[in-house]
C-alpha cells in the first residue's frame, strides 16, 4: 500500500506563510519607495543645501570698522589685523577631543564655545578664540591635519591706540547677545558691535557692509577655490570734537599719584558752540580688553572696582555743586530785586534761622558783605540770607533757567538728569512737608540739591557766553572712507536767558574776582597772561566737628572739590568744570587743575582777549538761530 506525502494541511501552511512573506516584502518595498521620496521630495532641497555646503561654502567676509579721530584729525580708534581661531562642528570627528587637545595649548571658554556650536546654523563657523598669540597660531597651523573643522581667519579687530585716554567717550565693542540678534539685521553670533559711548550711537554708521566669497572645501573642510568673491564695504569715520592734546594734559591732571590717585571728572567745552575739547572721568578703563573679547576674570574684576572705572562720572556722576550754585542763588536774587549789588549783609561768621544756627565757612566771619564781594569770598551767610528771601521754589525755578535738573543731551547714553529740589518734589518723592532749614542749605548748594560736571560746565558757559544755553556735543562730521564729508554737526541753541542787561555782567565780574581778587577764593586759578573767571566750590560729604586735619580725616568723609571756569574774562572761548571726589577744598585742589588745562588751551588756541570777536569762534547770531530749540 501506498503512502501520499502530500497533506492538506500542510499545504495550507506553507501557503499562508508565502502569502505573508509577500505582504512583508511589498511592505519593506513601500516602506523604502516612501523613505525615497520623503529624502528627495520633502527633504531634497535641504540635502542638496547640505551636500553643496559640504563642498561649496557661503564664507562670510567681515566688514572694516570706521576710524574715530579728535578733530585735528589725530586717530584714536582704528582697526588692526588680528588672527581669530574657528571651529567648524560638521567637519570635527570628535568634539570633545579636539576641543580638548586645543585646550591643552590655548586658553579659552570650552561651555562657551559648546554653547554657541548648539545654537549656530549649520556648516557656519563658531568663534573659539579672538586674537590669539603666534605661538598658538604656530601650533595650529603645525597640526592643521590633525585639527580638521579647526581654521585661522585674519580679521580686522578695532584698535585704541591711547588705551584707556578718553574710554569713556569712545566707549567699546563687545559680542552682539541674542537680543540683539533678533532685533538687528546684518549681524551674526559673534560679532563684535557697540556696547558704550560713540560706539554704540553711531553703530549703523561705522560698522560697515560685510561681504562674502564661495569657497570650494574638501572633506575636511579645508578651503581649496574660491569660487566667488563680494569683498567688504568700510564704515563711515567720525571726526570728534576733542582735541587729544588737550584731552591728554587733563587725563594727567585728573590722574594724581600712585600714593594718591584721583577720583573725579573734568569737562573742557567751548563757550559759543558747546564743542567738548575734553572730558575725563576718573578712573578709567582700556577698551582693547572689549575688543579682543574681555574674559570673564578680567569682566568681574571691573564691575566688582570698589571705584568703579565703567562708569561716566562727567555724564551720570551726580554730586551736590556746592558753592557752584551761588551763581544761581545770585543769578536768581538779580532777576527777582531781592538785592541790589550795593545792598549788604552782616556775617558774624553764622545765620540764625528759629533755633538753628548755621555757620559760615569763616568761623570768624566776613564782616559786611555786598553781593561781589560775597560771590570773591564764597560767604555762606550772604547766600542763607538770600536764599531764605527768594524760598526754594524761586530757586528751583532759576535753577533750571540755567540748564540744571535736566539732561544736557550730550550725544552720550546714561546721562543723568541730577535734582533740583522743590517744595512739591519733596511732598511727592518723600511725602513730607519742606522745612525752612533745608532753603538755608540748597542756597549754598548743600542738602538736596545734585549736578552732573556736564551740567556744571554749560552752566558757567551760559555765563559765559551771555546767555545762550548750548547743548553740548561731540561729534563734528561723518566721513565716507574716501574723507568726504556726509554730515556735520553745528550748534545747537536749547535756550536763551532773558535776562535783565546788568545780571551776567555783574555776575562775570564777580568771578572774575574770585581768582584775581586778593581774597578771592579760587586765587590758586591764577595765570599771568590771562584773566580767568571762576567759582570754588567745597562739598560736604558728612558732617564733621570743626578741628580736624585734611589728612586727618578718612578719606570717604573728606569733601569733593568744585571749580568751574571760563576765559578769557574778556572774550570768553572756553568753559571748564573740575570736580575731584573728597578732594578737600575747591581752590586748593581743583583750581589749579583748570588753570593748567586753559593754559593748555592757550598755547595751542591762543586767545584774543582785546579782539572785538574772535575769527575761530562762530557768529553765535543767525548762524545759530536755526537750530533753536524752544525752553521746556
Amino acid at each position: 500500500m501506498s503512502t501520499h506525502l502530500y497533506s492538506p494541511d500542510v499545504s495550507e501552511g506553507v501557503r499562508k506563510k508565502i502569502i505573508l512573506f509577500g505582504i512583508l516584502v511589498v511592505f519593506c518595498f513601500l516602506a523604502l519607495w516612501l523613505r525615497v521620496w520623503y529624502l528627495q521630495v520633502l527633504k531634497g532641497t535641504d540635502f542638496m543645501g547640505l551636500s553643496e555646503n559640504n563642498r561649496v561654502r557661503l564664507v562670510s567676509l567681515p566688514s572694516y570698522r570706521g576710524e574715530i579721530t579728535d578733530r585735528n584729525g589725530v586717530t584714536l580708534a582704528s582697526i588692526r589685523p588680528s588672527f581669530n581661531l574657528y571651529i567648524t562642528p560638521e567637519d570635527v570627528q570628535d568634539l570633545g577631543e579636539t576641543l580638548n587637545t586645543l585646550k591643552e595649548k590655548i586658553d579659552f571658554d570650552i561651555s562657551k564655545v559648546k554653547d554657541d556650536i548648539r545654537e549656530s546654523q549649520p556648516f557656519s563657523d563658531v568663534l573659539v578664540k579672538a586674537d590669539i598669540q603666534r605661538d598658538q597660531m604656530a601650533y595650529v597651523e603645525e597640526n592643521n591635519r590633525l585639527l580638521s573643522g579647526i581654521r585661522l581667519k585674519v580679521e580686522p579687530l578695532r584698535n585704541y591706540l591711547y588705551n584707556d585716554l578718553a574710554a569713556h567717550i569712545v566707549g567699546y565693542l563687545g559680542e552682539i547677545d541674542k537680543d540683539q540678534l533678533k532685533m538687528e539685521s546684518g549681524y551674526q553670533m559673534g560679532d563684535m558691535v557697540g556696547k558704550e559711548g560713540i560706539e554704540i550711537l553711531f553703530e549703523k554708521e561705522m560698522k560697515g557692509q560685510k561681504g562674502y566669497k564661495e569657497v570650494e572645501v574638501d572633506v575636511a573642510g579645508r578651503e581649496l577655490t574660491i569660487l566667488r568673491k563680494n569683498p567688504p564695504q568700510s564704515g563711515s569715520h567720525l571726526v570728534l570734537t576733542l582735541d587729544i592734546r588737550i584731552q591728554k594734559v587733563l587725563e594727567q591732571l585728573m590722574t594724581g599719584t600712585k600714593e594718591n590717585p584721583i577720583n573725579g571728572s573734568a569737562v573742557v567745552m567751548k563757550v559759543q558752540t558747546g564743542e567738548i575739547l575734553a572730558i575725563v572721568s576718573k578712573p578709567s578703563f582700556d577698551p582693547n580688553l572689549f575688543a579682543s573679547r574681555i574674559s570673564v576674570q578680567q569682566w568681574r574684576k571691573l564691575i566688582s572696582n570698589d571705584q568703579h572705572p565703567l562708569q561716566n562720572r562727567a555724564i551720570d556722576g551726580q554730586y551736590p555743586p556746592g558753592s557752584v550754585y551761588k551763581i544761581v542763588a545770585a543769578y536768581a536774587a538779580l532777576e527777582e530785586q531781592v538785592v541790589t549789588p550795593e545792598d549788604t549783609v552782616f556775617c558774624p561768621g553764622y545765620y540764625r534761622l528759629g533755633r538753628g544756627r548755621y555757620r559760615c565757612w569763616k568761623r570768624g566771619g566776613h564782616g559786611t558783605m555786598n553781593l561781589h564781594d560775597a560771590l570773591v569770598q564764597s560767604c555762606d551767610v550772604y547766600f542763607y540770607t538770600i536764599g531764605h528771601r527768594m524760598g526754594i521754589d524761586t530757586l528751583g525755578r532759576y535753577a533750571k533757567i540755567l540748564g540744571l535738573g535736566k539732561l544736557t543731551q550730550i550725544n552720550l547714553i546714561g546721562e543723568k538728569p541730577g535734582l533740583v529740589p522743590t517744595k512739591d518734589w519733596k511732598l511727592k518723592a518723600r511725602g513730607e512737608a519742606w522745612l525752612a532749614g533745608e532753603t538755608i542749605s540748597a542756597s549754598i548748594g548743600q542738602g538736596f540739591n545734585l549736578v552732573t560736571p556736564i551740567q556744571q560746565a554749560r552752566l558757567v558757559a551760559t555765563v559765559a557766553n551771555g546767555g545762550m544755553l548750548l547743548k553740548p556735543y561731540l561729534v563734528r562730521q561723518i566721513r565716507d572712507k574716501g574723507g568726504r564729508v556726509i554730515k556735520e554737526m553745528f550748534p545747537t541753541i536749547q535756550g536763551k536767558l532773558d535776562s535783565r542787561p546788568e545780571t551776567l555782567p555783574l555776575i562775570r565780574k564777580g568771578l572774575l574776582g574770585v581768582v584775581h581778587e586778593k581774597r578771592g577764593t579760587g586765587w590758586r586759578a591764577r595765570l599771568r597772561s590771562i584773566k580767568i573767571a571762576g567759582k570754588t566750590g567745597t562739598v560736604q560729604v558728612v558732617a564733621l566737628k570743626r578741628g580736624p586735619k585734611d589728612e586727618e580725616i578718612p578719606y570717604k568723609h573728606r569733601d569733593h572739590a568744585w571749580f568751574v571756569a571760563f576765559a578769557p574774562y574778556e572774550n570768553p572761548e572756553i568753559a571748564v568744570a573740575v570736580i575731584v571726589e573728597h578732594g578737600g577744598h575747591g581752590g586748593a585742589v581743583a583750581a589749579p587743575i583748570a588753570s593748567k588745562v586753559i593754559e593748555t588751551y592757550n598755547k595751542f588756541y591762543p586767545m584774543r582777549p582785546d579782539a572785538e570777536k574772535n575769527p575761530e569762534i562762530p557768529d553765535p547770531g543767525l548762524s545759530l538761530r536755526a537750530n533753536l530749540i524752544p525752553e521746556d
